[in-house]
């Protein structure tokens, strides 16, 4: 495993600088800074422990994990139409109607108010016995779209930790670039020390001092920039694991970043189209859209419903020759039918589906391509990263013997303050290559491990 951990080169000679009143309380507000930064209560998590929290609390995945409750809910027998339906009905109703007859004996008869009442009470029920096996295709498409709803979680989850992870990587990474860039400042303080020294003795100029000044100043505000991308890294990591306070300090527990440099191409290759997520969800995709297919023809054949029911009813009557009636009774029928022509709608729609499902045959192949695409770039800069990582950790070991060499000549009057700068920086420059690949490596790991469907074992 490839591991790069920041070492201080060479110890600094802690001293008092002579500086004057204002450079002094800057650098002192500065360090005080960092000092106060390092005294928040802080919590140190394994990577393992951000992904289960992240796993927990994730809004997104919350609401995906939602989706897929609701999936499996609609998976039913019932949804898919294959049970029968049971209603219970009650109504009343009533009328009030005034009456005028002429009989034909020339008399005239006539009624005020008439008031008549019906109250009903029925259970109906119906069954379709069968429809064109629609009902067992449409419970098939339910079990794949609640198939495709737990693959939408794992998409999601593997996303979630692919970006956590990545995320982990970078605050590693950039908590490294941090102690560089304290080194930095730490020699650039010990460089106008030394500048001040020369100066007051007479054997320095007044331009040397100031220069060492300015370095030191610039090495100072580009720590204090880096202390914003540590701090806008921190929050990115609480907003994934979706914490409440997003300005706890919960920060990576690990101090160095491990590269496995034992991934073969072959063996990714074979889990692509195994395990790959996006190409599962095509197959998923291409049985629903068969099944749809599949539901358009149920509907040319005949189809059978039988129904059936038991009533009650209690009639009133003020104009008939009974006071009051009840009946009751039962019910049933059957339904036998068939579409003969519909507009040639289902032909369309045939026509649609075929072409549908043609079309889920090509974003298949597509998928397949653009992940193999995916994994042999990724691959490549995987591997390359890994010869990188070699040569430049030789050019950093070079860089800091240098370094060592360069500051000891300095100290001997040796070395001009701008030679010393330039080894500072071509240190500064080797230091940070090697974070950069390193971290380009571990980057492109993570994303082999997603593409071949292998990073929730991973991780």
């Amino acid at each position: 495993m490839w591991c790069l951990q920041f070492i201080p080169m060479f110890p600094v000679q802690k001293r008092i600088l002579m500086m004057n009143p204002l450079k002094l309380l800057f650098s002192s507000l500065l360090i005080l800074a960092f000092s106060y930064y390092g005294a928040i209560a802080q919590q140190y998590l394994t990577l393992h422990e951000f992904i289960d929290i992240a796993l927990e609390q994730n809004y997104s995945l919350r609401i995906v994990k939602n989706q897929e409750r609701i999936a499996g809910n609609n998976f039913t027998r019932g949804n898919a139409g294959m049970l029968p339906s049971l209603d219970l009905r009650s109504s009343f109703s009533g009328n009030i109607n005034n009456t005028n007859q002429n009989l034909r004996d020339g008399n005239e008869f006539s009624m005020r108010g008439i008031h008549n009442t019906t109250f009903n009470n029925a259970l109906q029920g119906s069954w379709m016995l069968f429809d064109g096996f629609r009902g067992q295709i449409r419970y098939a498409q339910l079990e794949e779209l609640k198939n495709m709803s737990e693959l939408n979680t794992r998409i999601q989850i593997e996303n979630l930790i692919a970006r956590l992870a990545s995320e982990y990587y970078f605050y590693i990474q950039q908590t490294q670039q941090f102690s560089n860039l304290q080194y930095a400042v730490d020699i650039s303080r010990e460089r106008l020390r030394i500048e001040q020294e020369h100066f007051l003795l007479g054997s320095g100029s007044k331009v040397t001092l100031l220069q060492a000044e300015v370095t030191l100043n610039a090495d100072s505000s580009r720590l204090e920039l880096q202390y914003e991308v540590l701090r806008a890294s921190r929050i990115r990591l609480a907003e994934l694991m979706a914490l409440p306070d997003l300005s706890e300090n919960i920060l990576p527990a690990d101090t160095s970043i491990m590269v496995n440099p034992g991934l073969m191409y072959a063996e990714l290759k074979d889990d692509v189209f195994k395990q790959n997520a996006s190409v599962l969800a095509a197959y998923q995709n291409r049985k629903i859209s068969e099944y749809e297919l599949e539901l358009i023809r149920s509907r040319t054949y005949p189809y059978l419903n039988l129904s059936s029911g038991y009533g009650y009813t209690f009639s009133t009557s003020q104009s008939a020759a009974w006071e009051n009636q009840h009946s009751w009774g039962m019910n049933y029928g059957i339904t036998v039918g068939i579409n003969l022509y519909d507009g040639r709608n289902l032909q369309r729609q045939k026509s649609n589906a075929r072409i549908e499902l043609e079309n889920r045959d090509l974003i298949l192949e597509r998928t397949k391509q653009e992940s193999t695409a995916d994994l042999l770039t990724i691959y490549n800069v995987y591997a390359n990263n890994l010869r990188l990582l070699d040569l430049e950790t030789q050019n950093l070991a070079a860089a800091r013997e240098n370094v060592e060499i360069a500051f000891d000549r300095y100290r001997l009057g040796a070395l001009s303050g701008f030679e010393l700068r330039e080894v500072q920086k071509n240190l500064l420059e080797a230091e940070e290559r090697l974070l950069s690949i390193q971290y380009q490596a571990k980057m492109a790991e993570i994303s082999l491990l997603q593409i071949s469907g292998r990073i929730l074992e991973s991780f």
